[in-house]
């Protein structure tokens, strides 16, 4: 019997039973968040957890490379995932509180993070492919596919031998974008609903007044929503296990699993930072 094992597939790595678990715990925490606090905070742990099953999805989008992208041997963005992730989510972050400083509805505000996060991903995934073709002299070219599935543009004569392919496809191109959109939308969703709620709930902690309070809701709104953010990408880059291409990836397969546990992560989160002011 040979004492390699072989490798586990892209989707075959997902546990019903797991996932079975993960749900039932989400229920759990959104029963206690409704039976501690039934009105604004249970509204706010829900919109905490769709904020941050955005922020897992969208992360398997985004190509992320590693070591191996930056020496042109894997096709991605030459750093971690939880890192890159993050850079996107916090960009749109800082668009989506502007626009809620300025008063505008949610929709707004969550768009504006979205724009934010997409914008940042794309002006990343434009320089990258400028360092890769006018700094290391190769064109882009994915080790996964035989053809772009959004342009058809043929792969395999322009990747290297003895490499995973290099650059950012055009497919990884879109996704990147696509990832930077969700997430910064994700993480301002989730900055937006504990900002309404600190703005509600601590004039009364407090005993001052909402002019006060403002400050000191906008930073532990903050606080809270940068730390979920980075949990979740977290959460997200055990799940890659690595390196990712985008959409077309295999592991793409595996995003399942990750929203169970973004969900669940994000409602325990959520849970301790509804609990400061409603106990």
């Amino acid at each position: 019997m040979s004492a390699v094992a072989a490798k586990p597939q892209a989707g075959g790595a997902i546990n019903p039973t797991a996932m079975g678990v993960g749900i039932v715990l989400l229920l759990i925490l959104l029963a206690l968040a409704w039976y501690i606090s039934p009105g604004v905070g249970f509204m706010a742990l829900i919109g905490i957890v769709i904020g941050g099953i955005l922020i897992g999805f969208g992360t398997h989008f985004v190509p992320v490379g590693g070591a191996p992208a930056a020496m042109g041997q894997a096709p991605g963005i030459a750093t971690g995932v939880a890192m890159l992730a993050a850079g996107a989510g916090l960009a749109g972050l800082f668009g989506g509180a502007w626009a809620a400083a300025a008063g505008q509805d949610l929709i707004v505000v969550v768009v504006s993070g979205g724009i934010g996060g997409g914008l940042m991903m794309a002006i990343t995934c434009m320089m990258v492919n400028f360092v890769y073709v006018f700094g290391m002299g190769i064109p882009a070219a994915s080790g996964k596919v035989a053809k772009d599935p959004i342009t058809g543009d043929t792969q395999a004569e322009y990747k290297s031998q003895g490499t995973e392919g290099h650059g950012l496809p055009f497919v990884s191109f879109v996704g990147g974008v696509i990832g930077g959109i969700l997430g910064g939308a994700g993480g301002t969703l989730i900055y937006v609903e504990l900002l309404n709620l600190y703005q509600a709930t601590l004039p009364a902690v407090m005993q001052i007044t909402a002019a006060q309070v403002m400050p000191i809701a906008v930073s532990v709104a903050g606080m809270f929503a940068v730390g979920l953010f980075l949990v979740n990408a977290v959460l997200t880059a055990y799940n890659i296990t690595g390196t990712i291409e985008g959409p077309h990836d295999p592991k793409f397969k595996r995003w399942p699993r990750s929203i169970v546990a973004s969900a669940v992560a994000s409602a325990l989160c959520g849970l301790v930072a509804i609990l400061i002011v409603v106990l």
